[in-house]
């Protein structure tokens, strides 16, 4: 399903900056984004995206932390999603946790964003080149930092909305709700609870952000 968060992502980023140059121009002002804008159009990418990430990370954290063998709790993501919905209260049960979802999208993405247009910024600068003449492997070592920027940026947000969609319903519910679960994992397990699992993360961002970069730079220079 990773061909649908790119698709979105993208989409979602390339329209924002497409409203910021148009209004930018009737401004008298140059084009091209300011930083804060350039954060701003991947905060507005992620957001487009934690309406559909949100409900299918849900159910993938589901599947993956049920029981095996006959305490199995869901047959399938179909099941899941239904289970979910009767347990829940509603379509509510799907979505738990997208408050923090949407705070983790926009966070991540904002700095995604940000990170790689300013790498690419700076390279043209420093070297006097257009965009286009960045070679294949600069362009995914600057993706490859966007990616471990990302994660830093936005890791604890993951880690709450994980443990929201992990936990129980009605007598099971361990997390009243956001706010709940920051208090309990500050107090057990202090900063580090909001960290667990970074270092294997950032290994896993780093080829993928590199890879996605890549491939979307090269194919929109095909296309122009």
């Amino acid at each position: 399903m990773a061909f649908y968060k790119v698709s979105v992502q993208f989409g979602g980023f390339h329209y924002a900056r497409r409203q910021f140059e148009a209004r930018n121009t009737l401004k008298g002002k140059p084009a091209d984004l300011s930083y804060t804008q350039l954060y701003l159009s991947g905060a507005f990418a992620g957001l487009a995206n934690s309406y559909l990430s949100g409900p299918i990370e849900h159910v993938r954290i589901r599947l993956q932390t049920q029981p095996h063998g006959a305490g199995r709790l869901y047959n399938g993501p179909i099941d899941c999603m239904r289970k979910l919905v009767r347990q829940g209260g509603g379509i509510g049960g799907v979505y738990r946790g997208q408050v923090v979802t949407l705070a983790r999208e926009a966070m991540a993405y904002g700095t995604w964003f940000l990170t790689f247009e300013y790498l690419m910024r700076l390279h043209t600068k420093r070297t006097s080149t257009p965009r286009s003449s960045i070679s294949a492997p600069l362009i995914a070592l600057y993706g490859g930092i966007a990616g471990e920027a990302l994660w830093l940026s936005s890791y604890p947000f993951d880690v709450v909305k994980s443990k929201m969609q992990s936990d129980g319903f009605g007598s099971g519910m361990r997390y009243a709700n956001m706010r709940d679960v920051w208090r309990q994992t500050w107090r057990e397990e202090g900063v580090r609870g909001f960290w667990k699992g970074i270092g294997p993360t950032c290994v896993r961002a780093l080829p993928v952000s590199a890879g996605t970069f890549i491939v979307v730079e090269m194919v929109m220079r095909a296309m122009s």
